[in-house]
């Protein structure tokens, strides 16, 4: 009998697991990205000048109330909105760990500088702050 009994108990946690899976997967359907988080649609190099590397980037962000789409650790991130509109962009921690972050003088961008003397420069561009 009480072999039964949990065998109905472990049915009905299945059913219960099961219905919230569906319940989940109607609130999260395939292409939309959880709350808070970030993914990257396109990543483009361009190794054709000597000594120097072009990366373009877009990624596509779900963020929160306040947030918009930035880079946290040489990653996109939803990062505080009043980063992205005062540009202050060392705020967002966008440097890897370990390395050195600098605004741009027109603050259009920063710089991140590694502990061995090499800098990689990103600009932000009007289209990645819409």
């Amino acid at each position: 009998m009480q072999l039964l009994k949990a065998l109905w108990a472990l049915a009905g946690a299945a059913i219960c697991c099961f219905l919230i899976f569906v319940i989940h997967s109607q609130f999260l359907k395939e292409g939309q990205l959880a709350a808070g988080t970030c993914e990257i649609v396109t990543l483009d190099r361009d190794s054709s000048q000597p000594r120097r590397t072009i990366a373009r980037q877009t990624a596509r962000c779900a963020c929160k109330k306040g947030q918009i789409a930035g880079t946290t650790r040489a990653r996109p991130a939803c990062v505080d909105a009043r980063i992205i509109k005062t540009k202050q962009w060392c705020e967002m921690l966008p440097c890897l760990e370990g390395e050195g972050c600098d605004l741009l003088i027109n603050k259009s961008g920063w710089t991140c500088t590694q502990p061995g003397g090499r800098i990689k420069t990103t600009t932000a561009s009007l289209f990645s702050l819409i």
